[in-house]
This record gives C-alpha cells, sequence and structure tokens, in this order.
C-alpha cells in the first residue's frame, strides 16, 4: 500500500513540474518588460549555446519564447530581464493562437547566434555609436574591424556588420568649417592619410572607395549590414562616385572634377537615387538626401512612426519593426533622415516622421543579402554635440528606438524558408 502511494506521489510531482515549468516567456510589452535592451542580449546568449528561440512576431511587443531551463532563469534575474513561466499545454495554445489567419501575428525560429562585426576606427570614442554602446549594454559579443581588415576579406567571417558613422565619400565628415582647427580632427586627418599610403592609396576618398565596395559585394553575397547616421548617405555617395572626383583640394590635395554631378552611377548606390551633391566645403552636409538643413520640426513634437507589415506574408520587416510602440522619439545626427522621394522603389520605408514624412527607418534587399539604413546618431539623445559624454543606456532600459538596432541584430539568426522553384 505503501508503494502504491508513493509511485502516485511520483507520479504527480512529475505531472506537475511538467506542466508548471516547461517554456520561458520573454515578454516585450511596454507594461511586463523591465529591460527590453538586455532581453535581446538574453535571447542571444541563449542562441549562442546552440538552443533555438521563437520569436512570436506582433504578440506582446515581439515576445521571445524559450525553452525552460535553470541557467537561463538565473542569467535574466542576473541581468534584470523579465520572464514568466508557462507550461507546454500554455506555449501550445499562444502559438496555435499565432498561428490562426485572422491574427497578425507569427512565430518565426531563431537558430544560431550571428556572428557579428562593428567597422569602426581605432580612434572611436565612446559618444560615437549607438551600436557599439547598446550592444555592450545589452551584452551582445562583437568583433571590431577596419579598413584593413575589409580589404583582406574578413568580412566573409561574419553574418552582420554594423558601420560605424564613417565618411565614406572621403571629405572627413564635412567637418572642415567647424574643426579643421580642432586637434582630434587633425590627428584623425593624418591617421587617415597614413593608413591609406600603408594599404596602397594616393588619397583616403580611394581608400574609401574600395572599402565601401568590398562591403557593397559582401551584401550582394548573403551579409546583413546595418547603417546608421552619415554611414548610410555616404556609403551610397561613394559608390556613385566611383569613377569621378567630388574632393576638393583641403580634402585629398587636388580640385574635384569640373562636373562629377553628371558622372554620377546611380545603379550603383544601395538606397538612393537621383540625389544632388552639396558641392562647398564649408557646408556641414553631403548632399540633398539628408533633410536635416530644411526641417522645421520642434523637438517636443519630433516623432517617427513605425509601418506594420503582415507577419505571416512579410515577416522579415515585420522582425525589423517590432516594438511596444508604433511612434517612436525622433533624434538628429549629421544624417538625420532621407529625403523619400531620392529612395529607390524597392527599398521599404519602414518609419516615417509625423509632420512632414521623411524616411527614417529604411530597409532592402542588395543581391542575396539586404541592408538596414536608420537615420539620427543616438536614439535618447536628441542633439548630441561632438566631444559630449556618452548616453547612459542603465537610464534607458526600455528605449524604442534602441530596440530598432537590436532587431536588426537578431533578425539573420532566423531560420531561412525555402524559395518556391
Amino acid at each position: 500500500m505503501k508503494k502504491k502511494i508513493y509511485f502516485i506521489i511520483l507520479f504527480s510531482l512529475i505531472n506537475f513540474w511538467q506542466i508548471r515549468a516547461s517554456y520561458l516567456l520573454i515578454p516585450m510589452d511596454y507594461e511586463s518588460q523591465k529591460n527590453h535592451l538586455k532581453a535581446y542580449g538574453i535571447t542571444y546568449w541563449v542562441l549562442n549555446k546552440g538552443q533555438k528561440v521563437k520569436w512570436l512576431l506582433n504578440y506582446r511587443g515581439g515576445s521571445f519564447l524559450l525553452e525552460d531551463d535553470p541557467e537561463t532563469k538565473k542569467e535574466c534575474l542576473i541581468r534584470g530581464v523579465s520572464f514568466e513561466e508557462i507550461s507546454t499545454d500554455k506555449a501550445t495554445q499562444i502559438l496555435t493562437e499565432i498561428s490562426s489567419p485572422s491574427v497578425n501575428q507569427e512565430a518565426i525560429v531563431l537558430e544560431k547566434a550571428p556572428k557579428i562585426a562593428v567597422y569602426s576606427p581605432p580612434s572611436k570614442q565612446p559618444w560615437d555609436d549607438a551600436v557599439t554602446m547598446v550592444l555592450t549594454f545589452a551584452e551582445i559579443p562583437y568583433d571590431v574591424i577596419y579598413d584593413k581588415d575589409v580589404l583582406d576579406d574578413k568580412l566573409l567571417l561574419y553574418d552582420w556588420l554594423h558601420l560605424h558613422h564613417e565618411d565614406f565619400s572621403g571629405q572627413y565628415g564635412k567637418f572642415y568649417a567647424s574643426f579643421r582647427a580642432a586637434p582630434w580632427y587633425i590627428e584623425n586627418k593624418k591617421f587617415l592619410e597614413e593608413e591609406a599610403q600603408e594599404l596602397g592609396f594616393d588619397k583616403v576618398s580611394k581608400l574609401k572607395l574600395a572599402v565601401a565596395q568590398k562591403i557593397s559585394n559582401y551584401v550582394i553575397g548573403g551579409g546583413f549590414m546595418f547603417a546608421m547616421c552619415s554611414a548610410t548617405d555616404s556609403f551610397d555617395i561613394a559608390l556613385a562616385a566611383a569613377n569621378t572626383d567630388i574632393c576638393e583640394p583641403m580634402f585629398d590635395g587636388d580640385p574635384s572634377a569640373a562636373n562629377y554631378q553628371n558622372q554620377l552611377d546611380y545603379t550603383k548606390p544601395f538606397a538612393f537615387k537621383d540625389f544632388k551633391l552639396e558641392r562647398s566645403p564649408l557646408v556641414y552636409e553631403f548632399s540633398n538626401i539628408d533633410t536635416t538643413r530644411k526641417r522645421r520640426v520642434p523637438k517636443e513634437a519630433d516623432y517617427f512612426t513605425l509601418m506594420q507589415y503582415s507577419a505571416k506574408w512579410d515577416p522579415i520587416p515585420t522582425m525589423l519593426t517590432q516594438n511596444h510602440t508604433m511612434l517612436v522619439k525622433g533624434f538628429m545626427g549629421q544624417t538625420t533622415a532621407f529625403n523619400p522621394k531620392l529612395i529607390k522603389s524597392p527599398v521599404l520605408i519602414m518609419g516615417t516622421t509625423k509632420i512632414n514624412g521623411e524616411a527614417k527607418y529604411i530597409h532592402g534587399i542588395k543581391g542575396k543579402g539586404m541592408f538596414t539604413f536608420y537615420g539620427g546618431h543616438d536614439p535618447e539623445d536628441y542633439q548630441h554635440r561632438v566631444g559630449e559624454p556618452p548616453t547612459e543606456l542603465e537610464l534607458h532600459p526600455t528605449s524604442p528606438g534602441y530596440r530598432l538596432i537590436l532587431n536588426n541584430v537578431l533578425f539573420p539568426a532566423a531560420k531561412k524558408k525555402k524559395r518556391k522553384t
């Protein structure tokens, strides 16, 4: 009799634990999640251990469904990430609801943590780049590479590439008017000129063009690229100007080509077309792609709206726009937002400013790969100045603007669907 009771209790306990703790749900809605940014880091950490994750698109802000694991729960507690323990039955119920054709939701399997490279100069300061700040805050590992690494084809080792706020046109960010006497500007110019010589180029503009073309080939071959601020338009400008000289003497030692505007090749850029370059070296602007100088938007009214896509039919832009709000605070940069009239038709405009319809967040396909351009410098610092301290992300753990960056980090991990032939 005692033996029978023992087995009844044993089986009851087994059944209880199976019901109670089979999955972990990391909610990403506004009400439930204390630290959205570190939640991405937990997801990456789980993928890096060889486990799969389901990304529940449009379900509670784009939540993550993980296998129950004591180490994962411990890591969530350490990092301050909110999670819920759910049973197999509850998980099945959620997935069944998501699969219904009547709801705009989808469960995407994330299979493998992408290997991340950040293209960034050795002289980078903490305030230079929002992406490296949020990767560090979320505890997502990355490697820093620069020009020599790119030219040596080391990009082939990585799944995802971020471009630091670079000027690929060879004009040193067009900081000449305001900062040509600043020590950091002088040192950076000297460093780049010496680097170009060491790598076999007589001009920095030629070095940057070669790097941009290598990056272009990386994307065309199947790589994922993300860029913010000046690395967006200057990248496309460099590709378009491959066969002409757009740099004035203070940048490369000789005059620009007399009629360089008419020599631009608009088939080469990823996102932009028919743009007009800013000829004056004293104007802090590359071209009319950027809307910074023309916009008249009060800070308190500067927001952009994320587009909504079909989770089942358009999973990629849906992944890239996952958030706990569709209205995101705007922020400025050297390249703040893009003129939508100059964006190529196949490119998706995933975020537009509320007042004047500027494109803030765009995505496209190039060859076998994909790219995303995000206007502005720092999602939680409206108008960041050179030399100012970096943003303290501990004060912004639920930032929707920073979430967009981390969406891009994770989406290369999604299971690739076989194309129908």
